[in-house]
């Protein structure tokens, strides 16, 4: 087979890549490595926005894959309706759960147990003792239950939770217990301490945490946003926080990034990271796995995995 392969990363810096491809190399820049009529896998450049992710879609005549290198394909979603029909959108599964899990993980331990409060009275001298929160015996909710959400239960394990719930868009059964439809989540969230959303976004998931969603959780409960900006309504938490009744870890922002002057910056009872759940050090490693696993299936004319969607 020969074709080109479009990647964001050199040819050269990634193991296990088969022969018979030509590897042309384009990380966003200005100029296309090739004619992208001659794509036919095409590796997404990795954060460098939606405009950049689909400018050579139109041309893209002859392209089969689309690769994201992030588990969400929202950037990439306005751009598939200049794609042939029949192209695979995979996305890249497995290699942002440990790492957003992590993050996830520090999100709701350093919330809970004041670690802001303890930074900013370092830097006052202050010794701000007393009683915190704990994440032991804790009702957790896991909104979105895919491999991110999943790896999150996985590492809240050794930390004695009363109970972990789980909801995803349908229902089914694991090892560790039932998933709930979206349509128990009314139900489920008054009951839940701790609440993590991790859907991808989509036109379902939009605004999914608006008032309703945060006005059935129980009072002082924290919400922690893994998933993307706009799968929570700004205003609504906004008036949530401001009354003091839940608490909010957000690694994701609607807008983002969020500008200065924005009200959410200085809300009581946040801790915001700047979207940095995937960008890790185990990012480029596992990105690289994923690549040669992917071309090499390719290659082979095997079926490519993740695929999200074909386009048709």
């Amino acid at each position: 087979m020969t074709a080109d392969v479009w990647l964001p990363i050199a040819a050269d810096e990634i193991p296990g890549l088969p022969d018979g491809l030509t590897y042309r190399f384009w990380d966003g820049g200005p100029d296309f490595p090739a004619d992208p009529a001659d794509c036919a896998f095409y590796v997404v450049p990795y954060m460098k926005g939606a405009r950049i992710a689909v400018r050579p879609f139109a041309a893209m005549t002859g392209v089969r894959v689309v690769q994201t290198l992030s588990a969400g394909t929202d950037h990439v979603d306005p751009g598939l309706g200049l794609l042939p029909p029949g192209v695979r959108l995979c996305n890249a599964r497995g290699v942002h759960d440990a790492s957003t899990a992590e993050l996830a993980l520090a999100l709701i331990l350093a919330s809970l147990r004041g670690i802001p409060s303890f930074v900013a009275g370092q830097e006052k001298e202050e010794w701000r003792s007393g009683f915190y929160p704990a994440l032991a015996d804790k009702s957790v909710l896991i909104v979105g239950y895919g491999s991110v959400g999943a790896a999150v239960e996985d590492r809240l394990a050794p930390f004695e939770c009363a109970r972990v719930a789980r909801v995803a868009r349908s229902w089914r059964t694991t090892a560790r217990g039932p998933v709930h439809p979206l349509t128990e989540l009314p139900a489920l969230l008054p009951e839940a301490d701790v609440v993590v959303v991790s859907t991808p976004l989509t036109e379902q998931t939009k605004g999914l945490v608006g008032a309703d969603f945060l006005g059935r959780m129980k009072d002082g409960a924290l919400l922690v946003n893994m998933a993307r900006g706009p799968v929570v309504d700004t205003k609504a938490l906004l008036a949530e926080l401001e009354g003091g009744r839940i608490r909010a870890a957000l690694d994701v922002t609607d807008p983002e990034p969020l500008p200065a002057g924005h009200p959410l910056w200085h809300a009581p009872g946040v801790l915001i990271s700047p979207h940095v759940g995937g960008s890790t050090s185990a990012f480029l490693p596992r990105a690289k796995r994923l690549l040669a696993r992917q071309l090499t299936r390719y290659a082979a004319g095997e079926p490519v995995e993740h695929v999200v969607l074909t386009t048709g």
